[in-house]
């Protein structure tokens, strides 16, 4: 087999499926391994963070094979590979984890210290995370496949949910995650900005830990509309009526329990003149306004150490003006930083196979076939309320 096409990032607001190689059990360094397999890839999704690759955000070199987002089935291993057999159907972190350093071993698998010689952190598909080929394909390697993968139980249970379990590469535990790490428990009052699909997975997780009421915020007035209809509360940051009345008004106080950023660095202004205005600190900003004393704010949504489109010097390193006097005055607990995605993705999988939490259907999966990326990729900025998840071979789109 030597076949192999997957989505090719060309520049600002440009991608293709073109022929690429297929994979190989060898590192970006070029070493050979025998710790990984080969998947045919199931399914693959289009992420929020891909797309500040392909508006030119980023630094994310021409010819980046894109991706991170992946479930597949083994269908080669490597010699070192003892827990899994050919066949096996797999859910892939997005985090490329060594399962041996310091890092791996305390289960903070977003900042591995051995998979990317630049900085702690590997991805697959993504700038500066390593150089690890992406999952946007017919075809994929995973390394240290032992460690990083999760086998899905019972392969016709999992194919009928698949649509559902295509979500626990990424934006599932990352909305768990943005959840947890703010508190969420019963009987919690929650704010979520960003109504995305990172948002609405927090929103969806947030339920699922026992939260009272969930607020979802957002300038998109679409997606605000689905958010509504999943059964959040929602707040309009498109309206000129402050977000601390609007939560006055569903509350009856002007301040939550805790609040999850599921927006990052491309927020834009809140108010009917701010929303065409870039306005990268506002989401933080205003999630310290209205979190009330001792309260807990998590932090998913991406911030980048360089943006060549920001709109200001410091930005453009990474460096906002963030209220942080205000946070500390009203105590306030920040956790930031990728998403640990072994931390939570065999309880996800039980909440899915147990129908304890209807992911897909909550942030409007789409199922489109790999030549439908590009298209995908256009309809995904513009800003639809979906969630777009690639079969490249047709696997599943038919069910």
């Amino acid at each position: 087999m030597s076949g192999n096409r997957g989505v090719v990032y060309l520049g600002s607001g440009k991608v293709e499926v073109q022929k690429i190689d297929y994979p190989k059990m060898q590192d970006p360094r070029g070493r050979k391994i025998e710790h990984g397999v080969i998947l045919k890839v199931i399914s693959t999704n289009i992420c929020g963070s891909d797309q500040h690759m392909v508006r030119g955000r980023t630094t994310a070199q021409t010819g980046l094979v894109l991706g991170h987002e992946i479930t597949g089935e083994v269908i080669e291993k490597g010699s070192d590979v003892e827990n899994l057999k050919i066949g096996d159907l797999v859910s892939v972190p997005f985090n490329v984890a060594c399962g041996r350093c310091r890092s791996c071993k305390e289960m903070h698998t977003g900042v591995c210290l051995s998979v990317n010689p630049a900085r702690p952190g590997g991805a697959y598909g993504y700038v500066d995370m390593g150089d690890w080929t992406g999952g946007q394909a017919e075809y994929a390697m995973v390394p240290y496949a032992d460690f990083n993968l999760l086998k899905l139980p019972d392969r016709d249970r999992a194919m009928e949910k698949i649509r559902d379990l295509t979500c626990l590469s990424d934006i599932l535990p990352t909305g768990y995650h943005g959840a947890v790490t703010a508190g969420v428990g019963p009987g919690s009052t929650v704010y979520i900005a960003g109504a995305g699909p990172v948002g609405l997975a927090a929103a969806a997780s947030a339920r699922l830990l026992g939260a009272a009421v969930v607020i979802i915020g957002d300038v998109n007035t679409v997606r605000l509309a689905h958010a509504k209809a999943q059964g959040f509360e929602i707040a309009d940051l498109s309206l000129d009526t402050p977000l601390h009345e609007q939560i006055a008004a569903l509350l009856g106080e002007p301040e939550v329990d805790c609040a999850v950023d599921a927006v990052g660095f491309e927020a834009r202004g809140h108010g009917h003149a701010g929303v065409h205005h870039e306005a990268p600190a506002t989401v933080l900003n205003s999630l310290m306004g209205v979190v009330r004393v001792a309260g807990k704010i998590g932090i998913p949504g991406l911030y980048v150490t360089e943006d060549p489109g920001a709109v200001d010097a410091a930005a453009k390193m990474g460096s906002l003006s963030i209220r942080f006097g205000l946070g500390w005055a009203k105590s306030h607990s920040f956790h930031t930083g990728q998403t640990p995605v072994m931390k939570y993705n065999r309880q996800l999988m039980q909440a899915i196979m147990w129908d304890r939490i209807n992911i897909a259907e909550v942030v409007g999966v789409q199922v489109i076939s790999l030549d439908q990326a590009p298209q995908g990729y256009g309809e995904f900025d513009a800003g639809v309320p979906k969630k777009f998840v690639i079969d490249p071979h047709k696997t599943f789109s038919a069910a």
